[in-house]
């Protein structure tokens, strides 16, 4: 990247920072209480901090800021990682299933713990990751066994498969949901819509070693992501371990969306849009792309989470069905530029 390229890159990164910071001003500023700047400085330094001011900004929004952040962080690098694998511009961690299966695991945790996630016992907390990834886990060997073909994972075969099985996941969380009791089918269907209003501290401790563990593997292999672009015959020919790569990238992948999905639910679009976003803004190559897809992703969740707060208060639209009105359109018209070429 030369040095007019590096000039653009440190100016999106510049960018997307500042998107964030004036999302999360907005967020924390305003609401069904006002707040000053001077009371959130205030609050933050501990100036002479006030106890509601203090519930307001320590245990309602500001948590609920960093869930979205980390949250976009990682679904944005999984999206970016799942098409670089596919090679495929219209793939993310929901059409392969990932999210579904992860989903129909937190449903079952949901189930059996009857609603006892929103009190503060930190083993029901901490367990809810390792429902996510258990799912993510048998969804993604479920779709390996059917898109292996003659020793190789076929991208086309991939997609298709995951297409189905997360339809067939998708059917199973709904079975699930209808058994539960009024309580906990309300907390579920919100939650499987995509809704970080509940965010609190512990929820940023659960999800917060997944992401640092697993994006630097992932940023690791940005070199191998690039390879991937190439013929398959041609990765293996350069002396790539071409499955091998495929399945650790995969595995890092269902980790973070799955982590994600057990602390905000079904958001899906994120990773479809913050690559395209991210290529259009950086280009193609993955050492770059990367960290800008997490800062897109990062940024549309804000923004979305912060549009379904406030447009509609003082009831309030879950994050996922904010991003999905914006998800659907984008989608269909990359899927027109698809067929148009």
């Amino acid at each position: 990247m030369h040095n007019a390229s590096k000039g653009r890159y440190a100016a999106v990164l510049a960018a997307g920072i500042g998107v964030i910071l004036a999302a999360a001003y907005i967020s924390l500023t305003n609401g069904s209480f006002d707040m000053t700047v001077l009371d959130i400085v205030r609050t933050l330094l501990r100036i002479d901090p006030q106890p509601e001011h203090d519930l307001v900004i320590l245990e309602f929004r500001l948590p609920r800021i960093v869930i979205a952040v980390l949250v976009g962080i990682g679904l944005g690098i999984a999206g970016a990682v799942i098409q670089g694998i596919t090679r495929n511009g219209l793939a993310d961690p929901g059409i392969l299933g990932i999210n579904a299966g992860a989903s129909a695991a937190m449903v079952i945790f949901l189930f059996f713990y009857q609603g006892q996630v929103k009190g503060t016992g930190w083993t029901a907390i901490l367990t809810m990751p390792l429902f996510g990834l258990a799912g993510g886990l048998l969804a993604a060997l479920l779709i390996y066994l059917f898109a292996w073909k003659d020793g190789r994972l076929e991208p086309q075969r991939l997609l298709l498969t995951g297409i189905a099985i997360g339809s067939g996941l998708g059917a199973l969380t709904l079975f699930l949901t209808l058994k539960m009791n009024a309580s906990d089918f309300e907390m579920a269907v919100v939650w499987n819509s995509g809704s970080i209003y509940n965010a609190n501290w512990k929820y940023i401790a659960s999800i917060l070693p997944w992401l640092v563990c697993l994006i630097p593997v992932i940023v690791s292999k940005s070199a191998i992501l690039d390879v991937f672009k190439l013929d398959e015959d041609i990765v293996i020919g350069i002396g790539v371990s071409s499955e091998k790569e495929k399945a650790m990238l995969i595995l890092c992948s269902i980790g973070i969306v799955s982590a994600c999905v057990s602390v905000s639910g079904g958001i899906g679009f994120i990773g479809l849009m913050a690559p395209h976003i991210a290529k259009r803004l950086v280009g193609h190559f993955h050492r770059y792309m990367i960290p800008v897809c997490g800062l897109v992703g990062a940024a549309l969740v804000l923004v979305s989470d912060t549009i379904g707060k406030l447009l509609f208060a003082p009831a309030e639209l879950p994050v996922g069905i904010v991003i999905a009105i914006i998800g659907v359109p984008y989608f269909i018209f990359l899927l027109s530029r698809k067929k148009s070429r």
